[in-house]
């Protein structure tokens, strides 16, 4: 397979990222007035709720069974070193270079969590459909090329709803802690030594009224949480884990599991005899509506963030270059290091999609969850704008690297 055919392969997603985007955008102009900042609100809740948990599901109970869990075990630990590889290098970029603090789980985010379903949902088949391609029969490399895609989706999926989802939290909490500061500082007593007894409280503020305001603060700080007794921090670190465990992607990933490992229950829903694939079908409909919903938020938020977005140029260079210059080479040490030590099957293809795991943009719900916290959405929209142009190039010349090194 020729570079420019690869090129037009591993650009094809990325544009329909692009296009569905500026259509978001245009709907969100106060010209067409179609997805204004509630209704995007709404919708989002919905991808949340809704389509996200029914794709999770029907992917991983149509594609995934017990053998291949087994098979493929170092694909979750692989997903796994993405995120934690990826995380080390978001803070470092966040260190350097100092964006404001409720930003740093944002850009931390971008750096750590691939798309790791749908972009090779559409980049893998079209390889193993290529003239020349490297990894055999047509037909074989599609069918197992898909599961290999839907099972990244699904472990990708696992690891954003928890891991980023925490993250993306984190990050909404600073936000409403310093304009809690701000709200506070700006309601403070007047200090001036000409001031009069009125002017001593804030006009229209009791004194109650300020003694709220006093203590709010001191209970969201970290130094008092701290000296809580040990097992009261333990119970809450669950109570926070489980909290992440249960919101419905995770769900929609835990059933998906159970229903495609446990053979009769998987034979209930999936198969042409199954006596309740209307569940799955009507599931998988809602499913296919996640990734159009997703884009064209992201776009309308793109409206906002080119106008009012505070992320420094340094900040998008540095999520960019960790995600295409130095993941990919990690990835590829990686690979071949568990390869060499016998981690993996001998399939090429399955080598390929773990080394492609490392190269791929951001993953398109940290969007979702930006919009659902109400935190740093315009700068998400841009960090996003700009890491998918790049993406084009990126995942064809590295595509071509990786196809290489296999062959």
């Amino acid at each position: 397979m020729g570079f420019w055919t690869l090129f037009e392969v591993a650009s094809m997603p990325i544009l329909q990222v692009l296009i569905i985007s500026l259509l978001g955008a245009f709907m969100a102009t106060d010209y067409c007035k179609l997805l204004p900042v509630d209704i995007r609100r709404s919708l989002n809740r919905i991808v949340f709720v809704v389509f996200t948990p029914s794709l999770m599901f029907a992917s991983l109970a149509k594609t995934v069974t017990l053998q291949d869990i087994i098979s493929w075990w170092f694909m979750p630990v692989n997903v796994g070193l993405t995120f934690l590889v990826g995380i080390i290098l978001g803070w470092i970029v966040v260190k350097i270079l100092k964006p404001k603090p409720y930003l740093e789980g944002l850009i931390i985010a971008t750096c750590s969590s691939g798309n790791l379903g749908n972009l090779l949902l559409i980049v893998v088949p079209a390889i193993c459909n290529e003239d020349g391609s490297p990894f055999g029969d047509t037909t074989v490399c599609t069918r197992i090329g898909l599961s290999y895609a839907s099972f990244s989706m699904a472990l990708g999926g696992f690891y954003l709803w928890t891991i980023t989802f925490h993250m993306i939290r984190a990050s909404s909490l600073k936000l409403r802690d310093d304009e809690a500061a701000e709200d506070f500082s700006s309601k403070q007593p007047n200090k001036n030594l000409d001031a009069t007894p009125q002017s001593q409280l804030l006009k229209g503020e009791s004194e109650e009224q300020v003694a709220i305001l006093v203590k709010a603060p001191q209970d969201t700080n970290p130094k008092a949480k701290g000296n809580a007794p040990l097992w009261r921090q333990v119970v809450g670190f669950l109570h926070q884990i489980l909290e992440e465990l249960m919101a419905p992607p995770t769900l929609g990933a835990i059933f998906g599991f159970t229903f495609g490992a446990i053979d009769w229950l998987r034979n209930l829903v999936i198969g042409p005899g199954a006596p309740l694939r209307v569940v799955q079908d009507s599931i998988k409909l809602l499913g296919d509506a996640t990734i159009p919903c997703i884009t064209l938020i992201l776009g309308a938020n793109l409206t906002q963030g080119l106008r009012s977005s505070t992320i420094k140029p340094m900040v998008i260079m540095g999520v960019v270059c960790v995600r295409y210059i130095i993941l990919p080479v990690v990835g590829i040490f990686i690979v071949k290091a568990a390869g060499d030590l016998g981690f993996l099957p001998p399939d090429p293809l399955f080598r390929y999609v773990l080394m492609v795991q490392f190269t791929l943009p951001p993953a398109m719900n940290i969007g979702t969850m930006a919009q659902l916290f109400d935190v740093g959405q315009d700068e998400c929209s841009v960090l996003f704008l700009w890491t998918y142009l790049a993406a084009a190039l990126a995942l064809t010349s590295w595509s071509t690297v990786f196809m290489w090194i296999l062959t």
